[in-house]
């Protein structure tokens, strides 16, 4: 048969033609690489992550990360319960520093309604908040060590953490999930003797955090999969949104305690650890830097603590005292009103942030003058942090990946809402 000339082929059959050849070179170019799903039940993606990974041979050519796989819906919940109701759910968002998303939570509520929690109130979130951020580093550091085959810091780092949920359980009756913080105040005061004990654990803190270091830093094959790993640079860290030790480990110094300062936090005198390298090895400096620095903020705190009242007193906003509940019939009556139908806030909208462990925990709540929010929305920096892995895993190796992840050190509860 006469060969079919180009000219003389009609259009349906040059375009299968063309069709054909272009699968070919898909066929071609696929015999080289390689689609890997990576989670959502692998231990290392440190929650149910999933990251879609094409690859040449074991090197990332580009990924998608897929979140959504814990998503409870907290940010619709909190338009059909009041505002004191939804305190125990800020618990489970950054689930390793339930006070931290407390305190942050509440400062939004109480900037929405005007009012200030008393000095002494002030104080102890201050505490619990540093607590908790050396509790999730802690984390963070032993789990990013166990990532890479350091098993024994793991533990080391994981003992002193349990130190840390003992302080909680002291202080508010609960190790994990505390629901410490309240609209207006805390839950209770914190007696002197537990002042001691939580002095006593700082004092103690610095020698055991050189142990880790000493174990880590001193370790040729720790470094050597760190270091140059995962690189972002100042400017592409602060045009993602990323915040906390991530953003400080492109040596962007910011931090929301000292640039837009809330509580007593201008009074205490502390540094904003920052390394200009950019990569997972700064990353880690950054954290543990941060729990010096926690530690000198807590005993600040505690030496400044003043004497005085943990609620406010604001019977139509602030919970009232039991023993006026149980005696007096207008804060009886106060009591039932906030208990059933909430606090009534001025309409209006408000943003309010804390610098959690992870980064920038935010609140974004509209009102409309009822007893729970309109809208909400939470600025999660878990989340945001994690738009940076496409980009930071390209080009390594997939044993890269797990050390990128570790060095980021997203929370999925947080990601996900």
């Amino acid at each position: 048969m006469e060969k079919l000339k180009k000219e003389d082929a009609h259009p349906k059959i040059l375009q299968a033609l063309l069709n054909t050849e272009v699968e070919m070179i898909k066929d071609d170019v696929l015999d080289n690489e390689m689609i890997l799903n990576m989670g959502p039940q692998h231990p290392a993606t440190h929650g149910v992550l999933r990251l879609m990974l094409r690859l040449d041979g074991e090197t990332v050519l580009a990924s998608v990360p897929e979140l959504g796989y814990l998503h409870r819906g907290y940010e619709k919940m909190a338009e059909n319960m009041n505002y004191l109701d939804y305190i125990p759910h800020t618990d489970r968002l950054d689930y390793l520093a339930p006070p931290a998303n407390n305190v942050s939570y509440i400062l939004a509520v109480e900037k929405l309604a005007g009012i200030e929690a008393p000095p002494r109130a002030q104080y102890i979130r201050m505490m619990m908040c540093e607590l908790a951020r050396i509790a999730s580093h802690m984390v963070a550091i032993g789990s990013l060590g166990l990532d890479i085959g350091a098993v024994t810091v793991f533990l080391w780092t994981l003992r002193e953490r349990e130190k840390v949920l003992d302080l909680f359980d002291k202080i508010c009756g609960a190790r994990f999930t505390t629901s410490y913080t309240r609209i207006g105040g805390v839950a209770q005061d914190v007696d002197d003797a537990t002042l001691s004990l939580v002095r006593d654990f700082i004092n103690q803190y610095e020698e055991k955090l050189d142990e880790i270091e000493r174990l880590l830093n001193g370790n040729r094959i720790f470094l050597e999969r760190l270091e140059g790993i995962g690189v972002i640079s100042y400017d592409d860290a602060i045009d993602i949104g990323l915040t906390g030790p991530s953003l400080r480990g492109s040596g962007v110094k910011y931090d929301l305690r000292k640039n837009a300062p809330y509580l007593f936090y201008p009074e205490i005198d502390f540094n904003i650890p920052v390394f200009t390298e950019g990569d997972s090895l700064a990353r880690y400096f950054v954290r543990v830097e941060e729990t010096r620095e926690s530690a000198k903020i807590i005993t600040q705190v505690i030496d400044k603590m003043p004497k005085g009242e943990v609620m406010l007193n604001s019977p139509k906003k602030v919970l009232p005292k039991k023993v006026e509940i149980y005696s007096r019939m207008e804060e009886l009556i106060h009591d039932f009103m906030l208990v059933n139908f909430g606090m009534n806030p001025p309409e209006g909208q408000i943003y309010s942030a804390t610098e959690n462990p992870k980064g920038e925990l935010g609140f974004y709540i509209v009102s409309k003058g009822e007893g729970h929010p309109w809208k909400m929305k939470i600025r999660s920096p878990s989340m945001v942090n994690l738009q940076s892995l496409p980009g930071l895993v390209k080009g390594h190796m997939v044993s890269d990946v797990v050390a990128i992840i570790g060095s980021l050190d997203p929370v999925m509860g947080e990601a996900d809402k």
